[in-house]
């Protein structure tokens, strides 16, 4: 088992990042209005502070999270896309990043809900909000281009289930 003490400042910090960077990859692989916006930072804000298992890691990170957003503070801490044309980039590059960290110090046990929850993050912030349409109508759940960085998400993770 790990926890936040077999992490360095940096690390650590990617990896209570890390659900608010696949929560974003989502919002910005198709940018609706405020209401879109604020469904998926809400869908992302619950997902995050609620890790589908009870591995050591997962509860720790969630429990710095939650105080993170307790205290208010900026949950994608360090990290900011500066140009929107290689966000996504830089999405799963960071993404890529903690998926090094995992393999280095977390149990494959850990590291593999890890990037399960990353991706549930992900995806529950997909299905946050209707996309595209008109007034609701012809609106689809998950957009291609949701689709496409969910796809992108899993190649950078090493997941293969969809």
């Amino acid at each position: 088992m790990s926890g936040k003490t077999d992490y360095v400042d940096e690390e650590w910090t990617r990896l209570v990042r890390a659900p608010f960077v696949a929560g974003l990859a989502l919002s910005i692989a198709d940018p609706g209005g405020p209401i879109e916006m604020a469904h998926e930072t809400m869908a992302t804000l619950k997902a995050a502070t609620t890790p589908p298992s009870r591995e050591q890691l997962l509860l720790e990170v969630a429990a710095d999270i939650t105080a993170a957003v307790n205290e208010k503070a900026n949950p994608l801490k360090g990290f900011k896309p500066d140009d929107s044309a290689l966000a996504g980039k830089m999405i799963l590059d960071e993404l890529a990043s903690v998926n090094t960290i995992l393999d280095a110090k977390a149990t494959p046990e850990e590291a593999e809900g890890f990037r399960r929850w990353l991706l549930d993050v992900a995806k529950d912030a997909a299905n946050a909000a209707k996309e595209g349409g008109f007034m609701g109508f012809h609106a689809v759940r998950v957009s291609e281009g949701e689709e496409r960085m969910l796809q992108q998400m899993r190649e950078t993770l090493g997941e293969t289930e969809a």
